[in-house]
């Protein structure tokens, strides 16, 4: 194996200049549909190309590609029975009235103008206690963007605030796992490494929370008639009660208790679904089609959970926001992941990822230059693996020992990988981060990328760090 060619890097960029130029086809031919089916087509062609090179000219096996695809696809089995789950979550909070309770009371409490700082702010808070930057996402951050799109808010602005809020927790929390992975992967204890993290994770969220600041006050604050309507509008769709939210604080409990997040979904969902059946009956029996009856209801929670509803609620912005798509919305998004999965695995099988990667390592002689090539080589992992996980594992490996010879500390190694790879996933449509993320939200990667000021700030912030030498410490002799 050892002694078998490898791909040049310059050869080893073809399948990826390829399927950029391809995705850049496919979204300007069908847009927003390009998950439907375009972008799949485009990853399964750059996957035939990087097997065609490893066979065709560097001895790479069939059989080789095969094991490689084979364990990325089944080292994503469990996050994907999570996005079926968050599908029906998503679903049953819409349909029982947690969201639409949600909506209704922040859209009369949340002051406009620093509605964008408070999104992130929330966010921020609930990421960091359920250490979870999807769940937060799919449960305070739908109903957050549905107050947003209430208050008029551009799409974006709303996403782009919940999507740094989230990240912030997911890449400083005790409990989130891409924390304890990067901490454990370069071999720094938990809490020295989310103690070292802070140093450039609260300069990167300050500075966004300003930029949300201004945006927020410069905002036109919609009037307090049309605020009326829309409230209106929901009251007459749904019964909003306050005991609704038994339904996010027992989520809450549970996630505050560790309860693994499938099990923690599930429950969720069903219990949102049994006050569906208190609170929203009519509801159900309209989303049903079916008359009146037990049945019918039970049709109806079902469909809730696995199908897209369509409500009437006389205004067509509330339709669109109140509107869901259970698991099978989530369908595209399972099997662009599994496409994406099959490119990172035939890209490592062929070794055209090692020998693109080796061209970062060459930048290694000063701090700056070290941190900059690990976060040259963090993202160029999330654009290839397609996989956060995958990406912090790679480059935590292949920068380790050279931190070690170079006389840094793990921590920094440790640091920059969070800083490259946690924060920068959910900002590639091909990535699974950022295709969930997308979906959950309905707002598009590149709609809400422009506005992630937090998931790009932190690495150029991990870079400046290293540049006028602030805290680097380095192993003692």
């Amino acid at each position: 194996m050892n002694n078998r060619p490898t791909p040049s890097p310059l050869l080893s960029l073809v399948p990826i200049l390829i399927l950029v130029a391809m995705l850049a086809v496919t979204i300007h031919l069908f847009g927003s549909d390009a998950l439907a089916g375009g972008s799949q087509v485009c990853l399964l062609t750059a996957s035939a190309i990087c097997v065609l090179i490893g066979m065709g000219g560097y001895k790479r096996t069939w059989k080789e590609f095969e094991d490689a695809i084979t364990k990325n696809i089944a080292g994503i089995g469990t996050a994907l029975l999570i996005l079926l789950l968050i599908g029906a979550l998503s679903g049953a909070w819409m349909v029982c009235g947690v969201v639409p309770t949600l909506i209704y009371y922040g859209i009369q409490i949340i002051d406009p103008n620093f509605f964008l700082v408070s999104t992130c702010v929330i966010c921020a808070i609930v990421s960091v206690m359920t250490g979870s930057s999807w769940t937060t996402i799919a449960t305070i951050g739908i109903a957050l963007l549905g107050i947003g799109k209430a208050l008029g808010f551009e799409e974006g602005w709303i996403a782009g605030a919940i999507v740094s809020g989230a990240y912030f927790g997911d890449k400083v929390s005790p409990l989130s796992d891409t924390t304890v992975l990067a901490s454990s992967t370069v071999g720094t204890p938990l809490f020295t490494h989310i103690k070292y993290l802070l140093l450039t994770t609260v300069p990167s969220m300050l500075i966004t929370l300003i930029i949300f600041t201004i945006a927020g006050l410069s905002f036109e604050s919609p009037s307090s008639i049309q605020i009326a309507e829309f409230t209106q509008a929901l009251g007459d769709k749904f019964h909003i009660s306050i005991w609704l939210m038994i339904v996010p604080i027992v989520t809450g409990v549970m996630i505050a208790k560790r309860v693994p997040s499938i099990i923690t979904l599930f429950l969720s969902a069903m219990l949102a679904i049994v006050f569906a059946f208190i609170f929203q009956p009519e509801l159900l029996l309209e989303i049903s089609g079916t008359g009146e009856g037990v049945m019918s209801l039970v049709k109806g929670g079902m469909n809730t959970l696995f199908g897209s509803t369509s409500l009437d609620a006389g205004n067509a912005e509330i339709n669109d926001l109140i509107s869901t798509r259970g698991m099978s919305g989530m369908m595209d998004t399972i099997w662009l992941i599994i496409c994406a999965m099959c490119f990172g695995g035939a890209m490592t099988a062929g070794g055209m990822l090692a020998s693109i990667t080796s061209v970062f390592v060459r930048f290694t002689k000063k701090c700056v230059s070290l941190v900059s090539s690990t976060v040259a080589t963090g993202l160029f992992m999330n654009l290839t693996t397609a996989d956060q996980y995958i990406s912090i594992i790679l480059t935590g490996n292949m920068f380790k020992d050279i931190y070690k010879k170079n006389g840094y500390d793990s921590r920094l190694l440790g640091r920059t990988v969070e800083d490259s790879v946690t924060v920068t996933s959910p900002l590639i449509p091909w990535n699974s981060c950022g295709m969930t993320q997308s979906t959950v939200l309905g707002v598009s990667t590149f709609v809400y990328f422009p506005y992630c000021f937090f998931n790009y700030i932190s690495p150029l912030m991990s870079i400046f760090m290293a540049a006028i030498g602030y805290k680097i410490y380095r192993l003692k002799k």
